[in-house]
């Protein structure tokens, strides 16, 4: 009965801890958001009071320059699963004991590493024609950033593969496991787990890096704010809206990728 009694008395408490606790975070996000609010409608007061902002170009003109957002969004989406593709084998072949399929994979990574996505580009759409292959602006944009991406996703992934506990390989190998079957089965799906964040961070930065895409003539975001800037003389407001769409992009983006990380840390726990 004291036990009961104990309880009863502790709930009310708890209770009240629990709201206490609850209402300080929704204070906490109420303060967080109106900072943010503040913040970006001072500086969009700032611009506008300047004279320099024209209203009647971001109405006409917006969803002109919006529409890239599609293209700008399967450009990345794309690209992150052909560099997803690339870093998975290379990560394998970085790990690989035969020389030449080692070699083969460093010398990938390195060459990408040691020279900037702009020149990629450049080189996929302008210098391939020289050899008899030629792409349209879309394609070669995604092998572009897909190749860069791929590079850099296969130190991620071999980094990954690596932090497995080797316990798990050799338990499915005292089993009768073949190598194959324990890297696929045993290795990747843990791999996976650990750089998912890693991959979601790449994949926001690929959105804005895409922008890059718009010197071959891609219609994407950038190339579409050029475009009604360039024609209307009107290049800072034509920017401001790709800059405002390119941010909120990355915000909905990181916001998933927020909910995933924290879902994947409950299942570890």
């Amino acid at each position: 009965m004291a036990t009961a009694s104990t309880t009863g008395d502790a709930r009310p408490i708890l209770d009240q801890i629990a709201t206490t606790d609850r209402r300080r975070r929704i204070s906490w996000r109420l303060w967080f958001s109106a900072t943010w609010v503040a913040l970006v409608g001072s500086l969009l007061f700032a611009l506008w009071i300047t004279g320099n902002i024209q209203l009647d170009f971001i109405a006409e003109w917006s969803p002109f320059i919006l529409q890239g957002t599609t293209t700008t969004i399967i450009l990345s989406v794309v690209s992150m699963v052909l560099a997803t593709i690339l870093a998975l084998i290379g990560a394998v072949s970085r790990l690989s004991s035969n020389p030449v399929i080692n070699g083969a994979a460093s010398l990938y990574v390195s060459l990408v590493r040691g020279t900037p996505l702009l020149i990629q580009i450049f080189f996929i759409f302008f210098a391939l024609p020289q050899l008899g292959i030629v792409l349209p602006a879309l394609p070669a944009g995604i092998i572009a950033l897909g190749f860069n991406y791929g590079a850099y996703m296969t130190e991620i992934f071999r980094a990954g593969i690596q932090a497995v506990a080797p316990g798990q390989r050799e338990a499915a190998e005292a089993l009768g496991m073949p190598e194959r079957l324990v890297m696929r089965r045993v290795v990747l799906p843990q791999a996976v787990r650990i750089v998912i964040p890693a991959i979601g961070n790449d994949f926001v930065a690929m959105i804005k890096d895409s922008a890059l895409v718009s010197t071959i003539a891609v219609q994407e975001l950038l190339w579409r704010a050029r475009s009604a800037g360039t024609q209307e003389f009107r290049t800072l407001e034509a920017l401001l809206i790709a800059a405002l769409a390119y941010w909120v992009l990355t915000i909905i983006f990181s916001f998933f990728q927020e909910r995933l990380e924290r879902r994947m840390a409950r299942g570890d726990r």
